[in-house]
């Protein structure tokens, strides 16, 4: 980018697809401030393991400058998938990786988040600012409004702020609808040793069972753990409507115990052994196709641009959209131009995906072998 003085770019939220483009712009000598709603980068747990792909997600961190210390972090034994029969636990379909074999190996989002934020500069990132609003003229300066009380004003807002994006409403009424599947999330902490029966069902990357209306994922963490994601076709305040709230562990479980009576006792005890409370998740999608006027002011990426069911793509599809809105901002003349070339791209490529995905988030229960865990849905 050649204007000058150097336009002010704001990016909302600190997650991957947020601070992936921060990086590279910085790397490029372009300004950048992120805001981000949490306390600091240790505000919240910041999830399960993702597989980054190597024609996406691998792409945006060489533009980073960061694949090789990303491979001194990931885990490709994490590669690994086994699907199970629901009623016997019995092992079908079975993936072992390759020796050597680097398509999509796993890595903590904790740890990809801490390998993006020490890239950047200090102080890029501004921590407790929730996004309350964007106002101000289409043709700009934008003006954020925080909860804090504070404002500032941007040339260019990049709405990186995920399923609930308050950056989306400057330019489009779309609000995300909800897909009939629920999870729930539950951990195991130090599993060799405390539950060696579920650590040798997974193995060292994923395993999944269904029966079409039901499914356990579940899989290898860094640190010995295990997260298991619970799914149903439920409606999405199922745990209300059962009198319980999702901090009711035991009164869940026997919930679970009664929906699940017909698998494998050994599936089963993953209903009551887990370490902690559940965490409730309800899938949600944006309409399909999402797409909104071009503005030369504010532009989206990653979920709050096309939120899907997390069927493999969402973290990847962040990262890459992220790096090619960055190398747009860098290669082309104005902020207009850049948004210009990067949604010619983006809008039709998120799309293309939005449709082969519409109405599959109950695939997430099939009995075939599928791959939920490098997306991303909240």
């Amino acid at each position: 980018m050649h204007t000058d003085p150097a336009p002010r770019i704001a990016v909302i939220g600190a997650g991957p697809g947020g601070l992936t483009c921060a990086r590279i712009l910085q790397r490029h000598g372009i300004p950048v401030a992120v805001y981000d709603h949490e306390t600091g980068p240790d505000g919240r747990d910041q999830g399960g393991t993702l597989d980054l792909h190597e024609d996406n997600g691998q792409i945006a961190l060489r533009e980073a400058g960061l694949l090789d210390d990303f491979f001194r972090l990931c885990r490709p034994e994490g590669q690994e998938m086994r699907q199970l029969n629901h009623a016997t636990a019995a092992l079908g379909f079975h993936h072992i990786p390759a020796e050597g074999e680097r398509f999509k190996p796993e890595i903590d989002r904790g740890q990809l988040r801490e390998l993006l934020l020490g890239s950047l500069r200090p102080h890029t990132v501004r921590w407790g600012h929730t996004l309350r609003s964007v106002e101000g003229p289409r043709e700009g300066p934008r003006r954020l409004h925080f909860a804090n009380g504070t404002s500032v004003e941007a040339d260019l807002v990049i709405g990186a702020d995920g399923a609930w994006s308050r950056v989306r409403r400057a330019l489009s009424d779309a609000i995300p609808q909800y897909t009939g599947i629920s999870l729930l999330e539950a951990w195991f902490h130090d599993v060799d040793n405390r539950h060696p029966d579920l650590a040798d069902l997974i193995g060292h990357g994923a395993a999944a069972a269904a029966d079409g209306e039901r499914c356990m994922f579940a899989q290898r963490n860094s640190g010995n753990h295990i997260r298991v994601y619970l799914m149903q076709r439920v409606p999405a305040d199922w745990i209300s409507a059962a009198g319980l709230t999702a901090r009711d562990t035991d009164g869940i479980r026997a919930v679970l115990q009664e929906r699940y009576r017909d698998w494998s006792p050994r599936l089963r005890q993953i209903l009551r052994d887990n370490d902690g409370p559940f965490v409730d998740r309800s899938l949600y999608a944006l309409p399909v196709p999402h797409t909104w006027e071009h503005n030369p002011t504010v532009t989206l990426l990653g979920d709050a641009a096309h939120l899907m069911p997390p069927l493999g793509v969402g973290v990847n599809l962040a990262m890459l959209d992220a790096c090619e809105l960055a190398l747009a901002l860098v290669h082309r003349d104005t902020i207009d131009d850049a948004l210009l070339a990067y949604e010619k791209t983006m809008l039709p490529r998120s799309a293309d995906m939005q449709h082969a995905l519409d109405g599959r988030a109950g695939d997430l229960l099939s009995d075939e072998p599928h791959d939920p865990h490098g997306g991303g849905h909240h």
